[in-house]
């Protein structure tokens, strides 16, 4: 956070950052873009050479890094997976970034990797897991991460805590701070029934580390629709509302634009990018003004 603080009082440049895709490589090492910072995901940058090692080192002379994981399966009731822990520290390590994330899921059973971001029952008992994975997650980096809320599709009886008071509760007990994906919410909203704003109303603006925008698929189904967090599409109108209402009211924070299928042109992916940031933008004029 430090970092983005520093590039932002230096370069004047908002910040907004996007996924790094190897697709963009060359056109971000000849362009130069007015971004703050690039997102990784860890997983992908765990071998110890090859051609992405040596685009990433060249941007990250010139641009802060996020480090996100997707596989470390902070729910698994069997404790973090020794090998994959060592690898992302590697990668923390090597890099030095500016944000590092996981998610509100779990995926390994047994040694066994499921790709997917499995849900997890809101319970005490589950709150004692993940707070001791997180943890031994912050304990092996020697820092705080950030733990991102989950889209849901699904919701289990046994749950004791609402999704936002389980992230607050996971936050005061480990000292993580919140990656605050407001597509997540609003497709967790849409799907469960209940109301994004609410939901984001209840997170203090101190527990937010980093903001996630992105698209998401809608499937028609005999009876109704579901919403689908693929990020393969532009952020949609009403995931943007929520945005600007949260940076109205909790200010500016490092934003990231996801997009890991349907890869874009850059300059698409950088025209989202330039949207955060005009909001940005506008909200800190009209607490300028507001103080006038």
């Amino acid at each position: 956070m430090k970092e983005l603080d520093a590039w932002w009082q230096k370069q004047g440049t908002p910040l907004v950052g996007v996924s790094l895709k190897s697709d963009h490589y060359s056109a971000i090492l000849a362009d130069r873009p007015a971004l703050s910072f690039f997102e990784i995901h860890a997983e992908n940058y765990m071998s110890d050479g090859g051609a992405h090692h040596r685009y990433l080192e060249e941007i990250a002379d010139s641009y802060a890094i996020s480090i996100h994981g997707v596989g470390l399966s902070l729910g698994s009731a069997e404790g973090l997976a020794r090998k994959h822990l060592q690898r992302f520290k590697e990668v923390v390590d090597r890099y030095n970034p500016a944000l590092v994330s996981e998610h509100l899921a779990w995926s390994v059973q047994g040694g066994t990797y499921l790709n997917d971001l499995l849900p997890l029952p809101l319970t005490s008992e589950c709150l004692r897991v993940v707070s001791n994975n997180i943890n031994q997650f912050q304990d092996a980096l020697g820092r705080q991460i950030l733990v991102e809320n989950p889209s849901s599709y699904v919701s289990f009886s046994e749950s004791e805590f609402e999704e936002a008071e389980f992230l607050c509760r996971l936050a005061q007990t480990t000292g993580c701070g919140l990656l605050l994906d407001i597509n997540n919410v609003y497709v967790s909203g849409k799907n469960m029934g209940w109301d994004p704003r609410g939901y984001l109303q209840t997170i203090p603006a101190d527990l937010i580390g980093e903001i996630h925008l992105a698209g998401h698929e809608v499937k028609q189904f005999e009876g109704g629709e579901i919403r689908i967090d693929d990020h393969g599409s532009e952020v949609c109108r009403g995931v943007w509302e929520l945005y600007s209402e949260v940076i109205e009211r909790i200010g500016s924070k490092p934003t990231l634009i996801e997009w890991d299928t349907n890869i874009p042109s850059f300059e698409q992916l950088y025209n989202q990018a330039h949207q955060a940031a005009s909001i940005m933008v506008s909200a800190r004029q009209m607490q300028v003004t507001a103080s006038a």
